[in-house]
Order: C-alpha cells, then sequence, then structure tokens
C-alpha cells in the first residue's frame, strides 16, 4: 500500500522538548502537530534581527533542551540592538542544512552558552566566516532607552490608577499634588515647610532658608517667608521672586560682613525690585485683563547671628519669639501692615475687634510695582535665654495670634527639632481650617555652632 509522503519529525518535539520516533505526526506528550513544522529549505537559511534596513545573518539553531537549572536567563530589552552575541562578536554565517525547530518560548539557554540580545537564540557553533557583515550597534542608544525609563507615577488617592499626563489620576480622577503644593528644607539647625493648605487651589506662598557664616567664622541663620497677595496677578511668582531675591542678597551681605539688620533691610529692597521685574511685560499682554494688578506679595524674614535676632518685614506675615523655658514670656516681633494694626495704634478699636472685622487682613505695604514706596521695617533683638524664632504667614498665625497661643502649639523640642516642629504647626493649621496657604520656618537661637546641636 503506498502512503501519502510525510515531513521529517525534527528529533525532539518543539513545544516540550520530549523525544519523537520517525514517522510521528503528533507528539505523545503534548500533542503538538508536528506537521506545521515548515520542510527544510534548499537555499541557506537566515533569520532576520530586526526592523527594515537590518543586515540579517544564517544561524544553526541548535536543538532545543530542557531547562537545566530553575534560575530564569537574564531579561532582553526590546531596546537591545540586534547584529551581535552577548560577547560583541558578529553573529556566524551558517553552513548549508537544515534548520532545527527553534527552543519553546520562554526557555532559557544552557549556562555559559552566547545568547542573541534581540532573538535570545542559543549559538553554540565557533564564529565562521560572515556572509552578510552588520553594523556594529550604537550603545548610547541603549543607554538612552535606559536611562529614559521611568516607573509610572501612582495616584496618592487611590494608590491604584496611574497618572497621566496632564496630572490626573486614570482610575479614580483625582488631581495630584504639583510639587509647590507642599514643600519641606532644612539648612543646617533652620527648617522650613509650606503647604497649599485646604481650601486655596495652588500654593501662593514662598519660603527661603539659609546657612552661612560671618568673616569671623561665626555661624548665622537666615530664613524668608512671603505670601502672594491673591488679589494680584500672578502672586505665586511674586512671592517665589521676592524670596530667592531675598536670600540671595542676604547670604552674600552676611558673608561679607555687613551688619545683620542692614542686610536685611537691603535684602527686602532686593526682593522688592524682582517683584517688580515681574509687572514688566509688554503693553499687549493687558489688552485683555486691563485691571489686573501688577504681581504682589509681602515678605517677612530673621537672622540670628552672633547673639543677635533680626527681624525685617513689609506686609502682615510675622516673627514670634518662644523661649525654651516656657515660664518665660513669648513675644511678636513684628507689627502688620494692615488695616487692622492701624486702628488699633490709632485708638480706635481694640486688637480682638480689629482682627474680627472683615477688614482686618486688608494690607497697607506690600512688595510690588503698584505698591506705594516701599519702607522695609527691621529690629534688632538680643534675647537673654536659648529659645526659637517662628517666622511664618498669616495661613499660621490666624489660627494662634497671640504669642501666648503660638508658644502653646510650639513643640518643646523645637529649638532641636525644627524641621518636626514646623510640621507640627502647619498641621496645627490644617487642623483648624487650612483656609489659606501656611508657611513657618524655624530658627534656634542662638545659632548653635557647627555640627553641635541647640543648649
Amino acid at each position: 500500500m503506498s502512503q501519502m509522503p510525510q515531513q521529517a519529525a525534527p528529533a525532539k518535539c518543539p513545544s516540550c522538548a520530549e523525544p519523537l520516533e520517525s514517522g510521528d505526526l503528533f507528539c505523545g506528550a503534548c500533542g503538538y502537530d508536528l506537521s506545521v513544522v515548515p520542510a527544510a529549505p534548499q537555499d541557506h537559511p537566515t533569520l532576520t534581527m530586526g526592523a527594515a534596513g537590518v543586515g540579517s545573518s544564517g544561524v544553526d539553531w541548535p536543538p532545543p533542551e530542557p531547562e537545566s537549572s530553575g534560575t530564569p536567563a537574564a531579561p532582553h530589552l526590546p531596546t537591545d540592538l540586534p547584529g551581535t552575541d552577548s560577547g560583541g562578536k558578529q553573529l556566524p554565517a551558517s553552513p548549508h542544512g537544515s534548520p532545527a525547530s527553534p527552543p519553546p518560548h520562554g526557555s532559557p539557554p544552557p549556562h555559559g552558552s552566547p545568547v542573541s540580545p534581540a532573538s535570545g537564540v542559543r549559538f553554540d557553533r565557533p564564529p565562521e566566516p560572515d556572509e552578510y557583515p552588520l553594523q556594529a550597534p550604537d550603545p548610547r542608544v541603549a543607554a538612552s532607552a535606559a536611562e529614559t525609563t521611568e516607573l509610572p507615577k501612582v495616584c496618592v488617592a487611590c494608590r491604584a490608577g496611574r497618572v497621566d499626563d496632564d496630572g490626573y489620576c486614570e482610575n479614580c480622577g483625582h488631581a495630584q499634588p504639583r510639587e509647590r503644593d507642599h514643600m519641606e528644607q532644612e539648612a543646617g539647625p533652620v527648617a522650613a515647610v509650606s503647604d497649599r493648605g485646604l481650601r486655596h487651589h495652588r500654593n501662593e506662598d514662598a519660603f527661603a532658608v539659609g546657612h552661612t557664616a560671618l568673616p569671623d567664622g561665626t555661624p548665622a541663620s537666615v530664613a524668608v517667608v512671603c505670601d502672594g497677595v491673591s488679589s494680584a496677578t500672578r502672586p505665586d511668582e511674586a512671592s517665589m521672586a521676592a524670596s530667592r531675591a531675598a536670600i540671595e542678597a542676604l547670604l552674600a551681605a552676611l558673608q561679607q560682613g555687613t551688619h545683620p539688620q542692614q542686610a536685611l533691610h537691603d535684602a527686602i529692597v532686593a526682593a522688592s525690585q524682582a517683584v517688580n521685574a515681574l509687572a514688566e511685560e509688554p503693553p499687549s499682554a493687558r489688552e485683555h485683563t486691563p485691571h489686573q494688578n501688577a504681581p504682589a506679595c509681602t515678605i517677612v524674614a530673621s537672622i540670628v547671628a552672633s547673639g543677635l535676632l533680626v527681624v525685617g518685614w513689609v506686609g502682615d506675615s510675622r516673627v514670634y519669639w518662644v523661649p525654651v523655658d516656657r515660664g518665660a514670656p513669648a513675644a511678636r516681633l513684628t507689627e502688620d501692615d494692615s488695616w487692622a494694626a492701624q486702628m488699633v495704634a490709632a485708638g480706635l478699636m481694640s486688637e480682638a475687634e480689629a482682627y474680627a472685622d472683615e477688614r482686618a487682613h486688608a494690607i497697607t505695604g506690600w512688595l510690588g510695582a503698584d505698591a506705594y514706596e516701599v519702607e522695609p521695617h527691621t529690629a534688632s533683638f538680643k534675647p537673654d535665654r536659648p529659645g526659637v524664632v517662628v517666622v511664618c504667614s498669616d495661613g499660621l498665625w490666624n489660627y494662634a495670634e497671640t504669642a501666648e497661643e503660638m508658644s502653646e502649639i510650639v513643640p518643646a523640642d523645637a529649638a532641636v527639632r525644627p524641621l518636626h516642629a514646623a510640621r507640627v504647626l502647619v498641621g496645627h493649621a490644617l487642623d483648624g481650617g487650612g483656609h489659606d496657604n501656611v508657611t513657618v520656618a524655624l530658627l534656634p537661637f542662638p545659632e548653635p555652632p557647627q555640627g553641635a546641636g541647640s543648649a
């Protein structure tokens, strides 16, 4: 009886690698249909190693071998370039012959076998003269791909969805916090924290802290807090520009030996000029908003150096003095440039009455091109005991207005753990309602020697 011609079966099943017998049409172990194995071509077999335009090279396909260990092979990235083996050599050309079946998907090569990065194919044969020379891969391409690979951001609300390019969760739709919504920084013994609060759509506060040394080596700490005026345009830019200009001017002046009080006065003037510069825009920029005020902010700053406590301000942000010994009185070291403060100073209203009025926080002094001539307030103090200086925006002192109230909420270890204390104070404002942006900086007094803690 004559029989239909059959394709020659490979020595092992291409699916499970079990041994086969001659004439088998199906694998006895896994049932793999051996008839789908292509017949051996008569020309030189080649394997395409990449996209169009990339050269190809003949390879001698070895029969698959079972895994020799439970350790998975090293993964190969899609960014790996074809054309070389793992040793950097060009792929060998194949002699005349028939290809065997490819190894089953996921089977690692035996230990010690070189692997083609693009295909995962093992090459047991030694290199032979190339029939199709390939261009060596550019290592910069793979390196660039590895550097730009980033893990997807996870939503801070549901902790499950990915965040899209617009900053919203693809799962729950929650808007993700921006970098400026919550900021923290330490500089030597001084620390600051700023938070957007619970009611505002952005954080219009800004701060800057620094630590340097006077010409004689005496350490000095500096903190600046700025609060953007919400009724003006780009208040967040104004506060950031003012804080950066002030800290740069302060650190430079102190290093040159300028008296701290003079340095602070000049730094506020520099901050004012930086905010004024934001208003320098072409007339066309205001065509559709002709009645908008120029960018504006308030500023308050403090320096601790050489036994001096220096403060300076324009606006209604404040500085408080809180001694380590809570039996001693705390004090507020600044006077607001505000409607309420003017009413109290004129004797027209008590402090409680003035600050209960809806006009209380209307400021009478600020930095910006629309402001009157800027007159920085500065003052110097020489406390007779250790303590901590609290520099803050009204987002904090609205919830602890008097010096006594501020003293009660400042942690007892604030002088030695200023960052922790600043977080506690911001948390106090948020717990109270967080109606405004809240920013606080803490400076221990006296300035501890470098490398030492506060006494």
